[in-house]
């Protein structure tokens, strides 16, 4: 969520976690297939359309949606995140829609994981999407005054545990989750998504719930081994930290998001070669990785769309490189950061209207059966020029190189690779290596290579 003075817009800026697992807690999204397509504000007929025509078939493993309750009205996209009631009632699509979505979901091989925000509740008075009324701190038939906690001003000191976990994010209403009827509550609603289907759940502004208080929610579950991935944004210095809530389940890691900003704006590419524990992150077991997604595409911490080949690269990168989960953001193009989606969310087409579709991008798309295909393999063959070019293999299985630099590189690679004939799917020709696992390429200026087993013509 994004961060801002309320009333103009209370658009949660992720200082959110999300929760996972405690001791049943796969370290990455369950399965063989860990890469996530997050389809931010796209409405729950296109998400079923796309894990039809593109998700599945491109080996994708999940889906994340955005959050289904009932919000306040608005055309902003930050509206999603300010819940009235937990009825499936959102500008999204109603119950009927979202089931549809996660049957169609799973019919293709894809699973699906929710947007959920359970800190907190919607501030300010009016009617909801699904036509709830409410007033801070009265929502009908779900919490009362009785339900929130005490302190009601907003957070300020973020050096401080209690005014981060019990204040009020952007002024909106903090519910109590260390109260029964709170937890009871909230387990309601994820079981609800449970008994429709969902796989999982990324857990909006975790930061400001404790890990005991999300723990003891999760244990409520019907299925307690769901997976979790929760928002929790690193900050030095700061009272609360990610690795507190890795009992739970997969942590989004956002000093991976930063740092290859930084990298790839003004640093070097071969600084990469330990990207990781190496740079002090937590555990790749534990950590759900991204280039960007909703929040940071807009405040500048990260890369975005509009930073052509190093967006790009970067999430090349991301998907070759074994750390983490990876999320692949897929937004729409925007000129006014609090605008909501394009047609209320509905996608005619990729491309058209605004919608970027990220995660159909060529040479995104393409790496994420490169990852399926190297899953389990380590890092070998490492290359670097000592600037912007790098290559490395991924075992016997698989080999990426990126130039970076401003020119084209041509040199002949050592890999892991068996003798043959591989698709650079990045490009769709062919390449040949040998008995010794070399082979001679070219790249232009701001390209890539990657060649995985199995995938030997194009």
């Amino acid at each position: 969520m994004a961060r801002r003075t309320l009333p103009t817009a209370v658009a949660l800026t992720a200082a959110a976690l999300i929760g996972m697992t405690p001791t049943t807690a796969a370290a990455s999204p369950p399965g063989t297939k860990d890469v996530t397509a997050v389809l931010f504000e796209w409405n729950y007929a296109s998400v079923a359309k796309e894990c039809t025509s593109t998700l599945g078939p491109a080996g994708y493993g999940y889906v994340q949606v955005s959050p289904p309750a009932e919000h306040i009205q608005g055309a902003q996209w930050w509206t999603s995140y300010q819940p009235v009631s937990y009825k499936i009632a959102g500008r999204l699509g109603d119950r009927a829609a979202f089931q549809n979505m996660v049957n169609t979901c799973h019919a293709a091989g894809v699973k699906v994981v929710v947007d959920t925000v359970i800190n907190h509740m919607a501030a300010g008075s009016g009617t909801g999407t699904g036509g709830s009324s409410y007033t801070k701190y009265a929502y009908p038939g779900l919490y009362s005054a009785y339900d929130f906690d005490d302190c009601t001003s907003q957070i300020v000191n973020y050096a401080d545990r209690w005014n981060v976990q019990h204040c009020e994010l952007v002024g909106l209403a903090d519910l109590d989750t260390g109260e029964e009827y709170v937890r009871k509550a909230i387990a309601g609603y994820m079981n609800d998504l449970l008994g429709l289907g969902v796989d999982g759940f990324r857990i909006d502004a975790a930061k400001h719930m404790p890990a005991a208080d999300l723990a003891n929610i999760k244990s409520r579950l019907t299925n307690p081994g769901a997976y979790w991935k929760q928002e929790v944004i690193y900050g030095s210095g700061e009272a609360v930290q990610p690795s507190e809530y890795t009992g739970n389940g997969d942590v989004q890691e956002f000093r991976y998001a930063y740092d290859l900003k930084r990298v790839f704006t003004s640093e070097k590419l071969a600084y990469l070669n330990n990207y990781g524990e190496g740079w002090g992150y937590l555990s790749g077991s534990a950590a759900g990785v991204f280039v960007d997604n909703h929040d940071t595409e807009r405040n500048g911490s990260t890369l975005n769309y509009k930073n052509g080949a190093d967006y790009t690269l970067a999430n090349v990168f991301m998907l070759a490189w074994p750390y983490g989960a990876p999320d692949v953001h897929s937004g729409y193009e925007w000129s006014d950061a609090d605008a909501g989606p394009p047609s209320g969310g509905q996608v005619g087409a990729c491309w058209q209207n605004g919608w970027k579709c990220q995660h159909a991008w060529p040479e995104i798309k393409s790496m994420v059966a490169f990852r399926n295909a190297t899953r389990g393999q380590a890092v070998t063959n490492w290359w670097d020029n000592g600037n912007d070019a790098i290559a490395f293999g991924r075992g016997s299985k698989g080999y990426v190189a990126i130039n970076h630099e401003s020119s084209s590189l041509t040199r002949t690679y050592q890999t892991s690779l068996p003798a043959g004939t591989y698709c650079n799917v990045q490009n769709n020709t062919t390449v040949s290596v040998n008995s010794s696992g070399q082979f001679t390429a070219t790249l232009g200026s701001n390209t890539a290579l990657a060649l995985y087993a199995g995938k030997s013509s194009c």
